[in-house]
């Protein structure tokens, strides 16, 4: 099937009449975007506001499954952890005197370290900076080049995107957990920690924790599909004197604290590897991964999912028109 034009007129007039078209199609399309960004802004701003403190506070469990290895909490405000309580039976760290359990609990101190996500940090940073890139395509920019609109549009939809992979996590956004102990601490503060000698002043500068996090524990929190995911592990010092082994593969402390009624000590995918960890070289003995859902988080991910698919529509309409489709 083919279209004529009747009645008939000259070729020339024929492109003058497109190049009208086009021009005119384009002008209401940036005109529409407009309309568009100002709704973009409004999805942003609720996202925004999932992420702020002003929320309030969402607490979430954090135990494992059919078993009493990790049972706790965290209360998430923002992008910051202000409190938690996590109890922790692992059979290949020794427990304090008459301790059933090792206790972590988030340092109420007004002194300690703040226990910051970096992942919400970043995805609200990556908002914030949607919001901006909204306010000069509307207020400060030229709104009707197409050119300029359509290096906004690409530029928030990079935004939008890198801020959904924040809340969904993955390696460009999840640290390793060896490269970011959250109780960091100079050298020679943890030679001082060894013999217990340091004051509860130094203590409370230094560590999230109160009482601190055994330097043979790993306490590593991120974010994973708008999940908060804990995961402990069980270290090991790779220079540490082997235990005498049994026919079970069991030393002589772990058959004693399985006889107790401890885990015996899983196998897991770290098993065999050794990490710097706190620039000591380190065996994993022991790994768990808890996670909880944090409803806000799942919300923001999914508007945010929603926004994306949005600023791609709007970039494939402005492309289409300027000729720019592939």
């Amino acid at each position: 099937m083919s279209t004529h034009v009747w009645p008939p007129i000259s070729q020339e007039d024929l492109i003058k009449e497109e190049e009208a078209t086009l021009a005119a199609e384009l002008e209401w399309l940036l005109d529409t975007l407009q309309e568009t960004l100002v709704s973009l802004k409004a999805g942003l701003e609720d996202c925004a506001s999932l992420l702020s403190p002003d929320k309030g506070a969402s607490t979430l469990a954090l135990s494992s499954l059919r078993s009493e290895n990790v049972k706790g909490f965290v209360t998430r405000v923002g992008t910051r952890i202000i409190k938690g309580d996590v109890n922790l039976k692992l059979t290949s760290v020794p427990l304090p005197r008459n301790a059933t359990s090792h206790k972590l609990s988030i340092s109420q101190q007004p002194q300690a370290p703040t226990l910051t996500l970096d992942q919400l940090t970043a995805a609200r940073n990556l908002i914030n900076a949607s919001l901006d890139v909204i306010d000069v395509s509307t207020w400060t920019g030229d709104a009707k080049n197409a050119d300029f609109i359509s290096g906004q549009l690409r530029l928030l939809f990079d935004n939008v995107q890198e801020a959904k992979q924040a809340l969904k996590g993955g390696p460009n956004f999840q640290k390793s957990w060896w490269e970011t102990p959250v109780d960091e601490a100079v050298s020679f503060m943890r030679a001082i920690a060894r013999f217990a000698s340091y004051s509860s002043d130094m203590r409370v500068y230094i560590q999230i924790f109160d009482p601190p996090c055994p330097p043979t524990i790993s306490f590593h929190l991120a974010i994973s599909d708008a999940a908060i995911v804990l995961e402990v592990r069980g270290l090991e010092p790779t220079d540490a004197p082997p235990h005498p082994e049994s026919i079970t593969g069991l030393g002589i402390r772990d058959r004693v604290a399985v006889a107790l009624g401890a885990s015996k000590i899983q196998t897991h995918e770290e098993l065999d590897d050794t990490f710097t960890y706190r620039d000591m070289e380190v065996r994993v003995k022991e790994k768990y991964r808890v996670q909880s859902q944090d409803p806000r988080l799942l919300s923001a991910m999914a508007k945010l999912s929603a926004l994306e698919h949005s600023v791609a529509m709007s970039r494939k309409a402005l492309d289409t028109v300027m000729g720019k489709e592939d």
